[in-house]
């Protein structure tokens, strides 16, 4: 595989600017609820799946899967590897569901319970530093040789006048200082922003952060976007913590000096001194966690269901700021193009809910467990699709709401966008099967994925081949552009034809 250079505009401004918008947190104090694992996890950055559990490296260097009750999950070196990831040194966000693997032997994706060495991995080797995941599917690599583009399973090079963007330490995907999508990093002690501003084309210029003299940005973190806000880039500074809202950059005033940040979804993580902060973008409020021994305290990994996964001293715990259940089916973000689907809804590890209920679009869905389907069940139990029909199309957001004996009541909201078929007939040998030979064909026909070469195994394994690429645990070697992705689930939704 040939790595490629991107064509590039490089800009550079700065500003200084003492006097700024304040926003001033009274946060709220909760008690987090903790879930613990008697793994022992070295002190690196790991990865958090949204629908519980995640991906992290032991103290011994070993890669592990956590499930949402801190439990041990499956995860082994995959046979058709050509060699072995030896020890591990640290997790990174791949997808939605799928994390990257930095270990001594080079660069793994864990997906679906294996370690498996992506075609493109030789090209990088170790010394990843950030990941970050933009809307148009693409995931951006930020490595001691430079800064890269994965995207339909090719790795591409961003250059300025012909030279890499080496030394980054920090990655985000957020609006720009323009509006557009951007992507924000820290490179030689400045911040600096990417935007698109054109196909292969992208504008590299250092951002107007508002910094003091001697301020130096220590790390960039994304909160994403939703029906009620839009993505923003936050930066931790070694003096203070600064957000790019949609009105300009802002200061928030804590009361104490910030030093670790973490952002997933429509949450943020601060530490600050011995506090421990949550903020919650959506309904615009901070909370300060109780009974947390932040001493020794390290983040390791957050989701975008509020939960972050942390180090107090020689122990690995979970931190939510209630008994959030997770959904699963609908990610963060999905574009759903079927009239029906199944969306379930897993709750917190303790005691069962009094009442679970699902909101989508001011409708309100009671269910029962054990098996909370927004659908309901069959008579054996099996969960049925729920019917779309009638959504507007556009953005909405899912919750499911858990109401508990004690009063409280948890909520995890996913954000969507809900496009439904259209009439145009789709087929597999004009329409997928160039898909497959791109990007499924190297694992699938030859290599070890299970065998997927005839448009008949197509259509044999369509709602597995859905599942898959829609949760973004397939191709191995990255996700689909999200219009591929719809054309798969177009596809099979309308007969799967041949």
């Amino acid at each position: 595989m040939r790595v490629c250079a991107l064509v590039l505009a490089g800009l550079l401004s700065a500003c200084d600017s003492t006097s700024l918008p304040s926003d001033h947190p009274s946060p709220e104090p909760f008690q987090p609820v903790q879930t613990k694992t008697d793994e022992a996890l070295a002190a690196a950055s790991g990865f958090a799946d949204q629908t519980g559990g995640g991906i992290f490296a032991t103290a011994t260097g070993e890669a592990l899967r956590l499930r949402l009750d801190g439990t041990r999950g499956a995860l082994e070196n995959h046979p058709g590897n050509a060699v072995a990831p030896g020890r591990i040194r640290s997790v990174f966000r791949m997808g939605a569901s799928s994390a990257l693997v930095e270990a001594d032997n080079g660069l793994f994706l864990a997906q679906s319970g294996w370690l498996i060495a992506p075609p493109w991995s030789e090209l990088l080797g170790t010394g990843l530093k950030a990941t970050a995941t933009t809307t148009d599917g693409a995931v951006w690599l930020g490595h001691d040789t430079g800064l890269y583009r994965l995207q339909d399973g090719a790795v591409s090079a961003l250059k300025v006048d012909g030279k890499p963007l080496d030394g980054i330490t920090s990655l985000a995907a957020a609006a720009a200082e323009n509006g557009g999508e951007g992507l924000w990093f820290l490179r030689q002690q400045a911040l600096w922003t990417a935007v698109r501003t054109a196909p292969g084309t992208w504008q590299v210029k250092q951002a107007e952060a508002p910094l003091l003299d001697e301020e130096r940005p220590l790390v960039v973190v994304g909160l994403g976007a939703s029906e009620k806000g839009k993505a923003e880039a936050w930066v931790l500074t070694s003096e203070r913590l600064l957000r790019r809202a949609a009105d300009g950059w802002r200061q928030i005033a804590l009361a104490q000096t910030p030093t670790q940040v973490l952002a997933a979804g429509r949450f943020v993580w601060v530490r600050a001194g011995d506090k421990l902060l949550s903020y919650d973008a959506d309904a615009d409020k901070w909370g300060e966690a109780s009974g947390v021994d932040t001493r020794e305290f390290r983040f390791l990994a957050a989701d975008e269901s509020g939960c972050a996964w942390v180090q107090l001293g020689a122990e690995t715990v979970a931190l939510s700021r209630g008994p959030v259940p997770r959904v699963l089916g609908m990610l963060e973000g999905m574009q759903v193009v079927d009239d029906a689907m199944v969306v379930r809804a897993r709750v917190a590890p303790g005691v069962a809910p009094l009442s679970l209920t699902f909101e989508v679009a001011g409708v309100q869905v009671p269910v029962r467990g054990p098996v909370y389907s927004l659908g309901g069940a069959e008579a054996d139990g099996t969960p049925k699709p729920y019917s779309f029909v009638g959504l507007e199309p556009g953005p909405h957001t899912l919750s499911a709401v858990a109401l508990y004996a004690d009063g409280t009541e948890a909520r995890r909201s996913v954000v969507f966008n809900y496009q439904p078929l259209s009439t145009v007939a789709l087929g597999w040998d004009k329409d997928i099967r160039p898909i497959h030979e791109a990007r499924c064909a190297k694992c699938h026909v030859k290599g070890p994925g299970r065998p997927l070469a005839t448009y008949e195994q197509w259509k044999e394994g369509a709602s597995l081949i859905v599942a898959a690429v829609r949760e973004q645990r397939m191709p191995a070697d990255g996700p689909l552009d999200p219009q591929l992705i719809s054309l798969i689930q177009r596809w099979a939704a309308t007969g799967a034809n041949p």
